[in-house]
């Protein structure tokens, strides 16, 4: 059929109302007659007939209606742009008489014009601006490529004038091509977009539309599906409208395209020129967190620890969930990114540093992370390192305003104090309020960090019999050592350190690590030993300390300890290193003590530590402690003085001897001096 009589078959089929399994197909017709025409005057006609006819607009399918209009015209333009280079297409293949490039762009150009709305313009240009955008296509001029950037910006900023803030289909549109064009805009065209306007409109299509993570709400409807089966294993099937609505919500374009929509927020918070929507945003975003926490709650699901996962799960739930927790990373992700953008504005924004600003964005950012830990604490936080750099640039600035903290930390303390609770999620809140107050106890009253961070961590001290939660076990003696390193708290270390001295070696090496083990023990030291000024009033406390663990070594066992259940490697370790005992650990953190310990108790201590090296029956785990010693003694851990006196015992006083010979003399028995042994030749 001619081009012009097929013209006017599509117009008036685009004229009439149809079912959206019709739309492809429209749309399709549609894409070869802009390629084929020769009349910019056709060319205008359909694109404009394209943003206003009612078969595709009437009944539009979301955002998937608008994707398919902007694939058209990438696809066209790109075809173009690859005819126009000669890449992959044969020279019978270019169509003949055609119009020039530009001037096809021009014409499709205007048709985005008056008789659609405003919302709809951005298809277009966006759809040319990706097909001709890319770096090995340079089918436009330079002076062309910057006009169509300018004018998909121009078209941007109207139509978020119209939409103003709505986050309806209009919105959702705007977000998708912005989305989409970014990468390929030059700096001076991102400077012109109006990113007061387009941030309220991004972060409701991603966070809180139906297009996008629906508010956190998807996670709750998920738990009517959550059925209990036989063997008291619980399910989630594929079958399930559930599933089928997860699955369908993770393939929608802006879910699908979360990390740079993400980066896009990020960008237009650190571009943003009203401080006060930046206040808005870290709400929202605190917003959503709390509520996926909530919706989680809810879930039949969040009653399981991960360590139970495969005894309370069939095969089938372990199937489709990691569908669920693909979504909910990508969600944790998003917010994390934002809220990178937020902090790193914080830093080089006066007005949002001030202090009727800071301690407040701080705080909701740092309850984000908290809502969001049931997600992150399966990845291991510290992997991600933005997640890193929004917590800890939260804590330094909160750090800074010791009331808003004490805020902060009452206000997310455990829900029962003194307790260990039953419920997975409260363990995994517990783990965060714990991992979090650490880093403040230097700034906290004296009474605070006694009766909310010390009756926090201390039922997680002396408890046993779980290894999985070894983890929380863990971050428990973490905050008890920063209460009791704090320089304010020489009074409260007097008080706890007996029974946090005790409650160390019932846990260890049962539900405590080796390396936790020895940084608890050496922390002890450091503040027992001058200059603490605990050492003033308890002189005595460091050789006790040794003593105690000492006598601990003497009769530790010299079985190597097992690995850790929850499958984390200490940090620092190697896998191949030798498998240590406990025995040998208890070595290793006396050699440990020795950077500490007065010049005089330091001489008393190095031929009894020596002596315990030597009693070591495995050869692997008594060269991995002759090996440590020698590092303590040479590799700069001890002050001068200390370092000194060390060099006299090991040159002159048998230290060598002791640490590096004494098994050979061992193995070969004891003689009078000057004896033959059973060996010699004579």
């Amino acid at each position: 059929m001619p081009a012009d009589r097929l013209l006017g078959t599509l117009l008036r089929s685009l004229q009439t109302s149809s079912i959206q399994q019709d739309t492809p197909r429209l749309l399709s017709t549609a894409g070869s007659l802009l390629l084929s025409l020769t009349n910019p005057l056709n060319i205008t006609l359909l694109t404009s007939q394209l943003l206003t006819a009612p078969a595709i607009w009437d009944r539009p399918d979301g955002l998937q209606t608008c994707l398919r209009v902007l694939g058209i015209f990438h696809s066209i333009s790109r075809s173009l742009a690859e005819q126009e280079n000669h890449v992959g297409f044969p020279d019978q293949q270019l169509v003949p008489c055609r119009l020039k490039v530009e001037d096809w762009v021009k014409a499709v150009v205007k048709g985005a014009d008056e008789r659609s709305p405003r919302w709809r313009h951005p298809l277009v240009i966006g759809g040319l601006v990706l097909g001709f955008g890319g770096h090995d296509r340079n089918a436009l001029s330079h002076r062309m490529t910057s006009v169509l950037q300018g004018a998909l910006v121009t078209a941007t900023n109207l139509a978020l004038t119209e939409v103003m803030g709505d986050v309806g289909l209009e919105g959702h549109c705007i977000v998708m091509v912005i989305n989409h064009t970014f990468e390929l805009l030059s700096d001076g065209e991102r400077a012109q977009i109006n990113y007061n306007y387009l941030l309220p409109v991004l972060m409701g299509s991603a966070f809180f539309s139906s297009e996008g993570l629906q508010s956190g709400y998807f996670l709750g409807i998920i738990d009517a599906d959550i059925t209990q089966v036989a063997g008291k294993k619980f399910t989630w099937s594929a079958k399930s409208s559930t599933f089928f609505q997860v699955k369908k919500m993770s393939s929608r374009p802006l879910v699908s395209s979360m990390g740079p929509l993400s980066r896009l927020i990020a960008h237009c918070a650190d571009n943003v020129s009203d401080p006060s929507l930046l206040h808005t945003l870290v709400d929202d975003l605190s917003g959503f967190a709390r509520t996926l926490t909530v919706q989680w709650r809810q879930n039949k699901l969040s009653e399981i620890d991960i360590s139970e996962e495969p005894m309370f799960l069939d095969q089938e739930a372990l199937t489709t969930l990691p569908v669920l927790w693909q979504i909910l990373k990508t969600a944790m992700f998003a917010t994390v990114v934002v809220l990178r953008g937020i902090m790193g504005r914080i830093l080089s924004d006066q007005k949002l540093a001030a202090d009727e600003s800071a301690p407040t964005v701080a705080t909701r950012a740092l309850d984000s992370l908290r809502n969001l830990y049931f997600i992150s604490s399966r990845l291991g936080s510290n992997a991600f390192s933005q997640y890193t750099f929004v917590s800890l640039t939260a804590i330094d600035i909160l750090s800074k305003y010791p009331y808003h903290a004490e805020a902060f930390l009452i206000d997310i303390r455990p829900c029962d104090l003194g307790r260990i609770p039953g419920h997975p999620l409260d363990r995994c809140l517990d783990l965060y309020f714990l991992n979090t107050a650490e880093y403040f106890t230097l700034v906290l009253p004296l009474k605070v960090n006694e009766d909310l961070l010390v009756a926090a961590a201390t039922p997680y001290l002396a408890s046993g019999g779980n290894n999985h939660l070894l983890e929380i076990f863990e971050a428990a003696h973490s905050v008890m050592l920063a209460v009791l390193a704090a320089p304010q708290s020489a009074d409260l270390a007097a008080k706890h350190l007996p029974f946090y001295v005790d409650a160390l070696f019932k846990v260890f090496p049962q539900n405590l690590s080796s390396r936790q083990f020895r940084l608890a023990f050496k922390t002890l030291l450091r503040i027992t030993t001058p200059p603490s000024p605990l050492s003033a009033s308890q002189p005595f406390l460091p050789s006790i300390l040794l003593e105690l663990l000492y006598h601990r070594a003497l009769h530790a066992s010299s079985a190597p300890l097992p690995p850790p259940i929850t499958g984390s490697v200490d940090q620092g370790s190697n896998p191949n290193d030798v498998a240590l005992s406990e025995q040998v650990v208890l070595t290793l953190t006396l050699l440990d003590t020795f950077q500490f310990l007065p010049v005089n108790v330091l001489t008393e201590w190095l031929p009894l530590v020596a002596d315990l090296v030597n009693i070591i029956d495995d050869e692997g785990m008594a060269r991995t402690c002759r090996e440590r010693f020698w590092e303590v003694l040479s590799s700069g851990e001890l002050d001068v003085e200390r370092a000194e006196m060390c060099v006299a015992w090991w040159s002159t006083r048998g230290g060598r001897e002791t640490v590096l010979f004494r098994r050979v003399d061992k193995e070969r028995g004891h003689f009078m001096s000057g004896v033959l042994n059973h060996e010699s030749r004579l």
